[in-house]
């Protein structure tokens, strides 16, 4: 079940390869009620306590498959449905210290019924979420 807030509590934590920490998730829910297709998508930023993560250390997970920031507009046939929410993996070596963290998550989309300047894209959208990462 989702919770209301676009940053989901349940799933925040640290990943890992094998043994070895490399970096932490956050699963993020769309609120568009249609969806939206991976090629309306602008990349990610989010920021943890001051830190900012952007580009390539972000990566989308959506319906058990991972794509890199660059290559969400190679996908206009996939989309991220209302009810299922995005897993945001960030590298970050050793990961998130455990206790509470301020998170912020900046994104945008292009969608039905909503003017946009120029260059087509919306303006991203921020998201600001008080989250605690548990051991």
């Amino acid at each position: 079940m989702l919770e209301k807030d676009n940053i989901q509590s349940r799933g925040f934590k640290n990943v890992t390869d094998g043994k070895t920490v490399t970096g932490f998730q956050i699963p993020f829910r769309s609120s568009y009620y249609r969806g939206v297709w991976l090629s309306q998508l602008t990349e990610v930023t989010i920021t943890v306590d001051g830190e900012k993560f952007e580009g390539s250390r972000i990566t989308w997970k959506i319906g058990g498959k991972t794509y890199s920031q660059t290559d969400l507009a190679n996908y206009p046939d996939v989309n991220w449905p209302l009810y299922e929410p995005a897993i945001f993996i960030v590298q970050k070596p050793g990961g998130l210290s455990l206790g509470v963290h301020d998170v912020e998550v900046s994104v945008g989309y292009s969608v039905s019924y909503t003017p946009y300047p120029e260059n087509g894209w919306a303006t991203p959208r921020s998201y600001k979420k008080k989250m605690t990462l548990a051991g």
